[in-house]
């Protein structure tokens, strides 16, 4: 018996990994999350799979479905959005299961700051522009460690994704602006990959009051950073002529007629 932790990716049913659609098919026990995983993921559960939805749950609920899993010999899909090791509230489900002996795997999943990139058609990390990219959130009910506050992490100026902070923007561009500057570009992405997706696009001075125009206040992602704007970054070196590595060598410059960079 085990019990898989499932990531069934940003919403799109089809980006779940090939590894978590088996399990979900395979496993006599399915539980998910109703509020924030599509119906159409565990919908290829076994017809005679128990499917629970733990949205409405508390902890000590879940644990004992595994605990009834454990003890009947089921397997268990644990299905949570985005991948679960990514403010999934996987960790405290992991200790209690480490507390009582049932063993666990982790499948991981497409995350939503990487479907969000993919729908602003963007890369998060550019050549002498920023090669970081923090993953956090900002400060709401849930506290963050002092270190961890974004006007300490806006002194590095790298790529920013901040998860669960839609309805702190007020707070978020407070704290960045004195760091990335009031024209920084900014970009919200409403439940990336779904079909009813929205993207929002400004600056850090203008951007909370084009997204309360939107009417978006739940399931986005905000990223922030200059690479989604530029387009005069340096090119990488991995397709560089010029540059050497395990399955390319360089190419010789020809520096006078006869003679190459190994001549001189």
């Amino acid at each position: 018996m085990r019990v898989y932790i499932i990531g069934a990716g940003p919403g799109d049913p089809g980006l779940i990994t090939v590894r978590g659609a088996e399990l979900v098919a395979r496993c006599p026990v399915v539980m998910y999350t109703g509020s924030l995983v599509p119906r159409e993921i565990v919908a290829s559960a076994r017809p005679d799979a128990r499917v629970i939805d733990s949205s409405g749950m508390t902890l000590d609920q879940i644990v004992e479905v595994f605990v009834e899993a454990r003890d009947a010999g089921h397997d268990v899909a644990r299905v949570h959005t985005g991948d679960p090791v990514l403010f999934g509230s996987t960790a405290e489900q992991m200790r209690r299961m480490d507390a009582l002996g049932i063993p666990y795997e982790i499948i991981p999943g497409v995350s939503s700051f990487t479907a969000a990139a993919a729908a602003l058609g963007r890369e998060l990390t550019l050549p002498e522009l920023s090669q970081t990219v923090i993953l956090t959130r900002a400060e709401g009910r849930t506290p963050v460690p002092p270190a961890e506050r974004l006007e300490e992490l806006a002194r590095h100026q790298a790529t920013l994704c901040l998860f669960l902070s839609i309805t702190l923007l007020k707070d978020v561009t407070a704290a960045l602006i004195p760091a990335y500057g009031a024209d920084c570009p900014v970009a919200v992405v409403h439940k990336a990959s779904c079909p009813d997706q929205k993207i929002v696009r400004g600056t850090l001075a203008n951007i909370r009051d084009k997204v309360r125009a939107e009417g978006i206040k739940s399931q986005s992602m905000i990223l922030v950073g200059r690479v989604l704007t530029s387009t005069d970054f340096a090119d990488s070196r991995l397709y560089d002529p010029d540059f050497s590595h395990r399955f390319r060598k360089a190419e010789k410059k020809l520096l006078v007629p006869g003679t190459t960079e190994e001549d001189s």
